[in-house]
């Protein structure tokens, strides 16, 4: 059976005027805690599991979003235009 789960996300921001850390939390239909992402001022964002370990992280440039598994290696890429 496929299972559907709306992510209600929570930003918060965190930090002092001069660097900002942005995380966002993922929360399942019931509320519970499914993740959270930490993004730097750098363009760097780490992903968590509900029990605040590793599970990946990724790099974004002008030149498009790099991202990379829990062992460092990299998964995949994403660049596109903006308008």
């Amino acid at each position: 059976m496929v299972r559907f789960l709306t992510v209600v996300l929570v930003t918060l921001w965190v930090g002092d005027a001069t660097a900002q850390t942005k995380t966002t939390t993922f929360r399942d239909t019931m509320g519970r805690t499914t993740g959270k992402a930490v993004t730097d001022p750098t363009g760097r964002t780490n992903y968590y599991d509900p029990m605040g370990r590793t599970t990946g992280r990724s790099v974004t440039t002008d030149r498009g979003t790099t991202f990379y598994d829990r062992m460092g290696r990299q998964s995949g890429s994403a660049s596109g235009w903006h308008n």
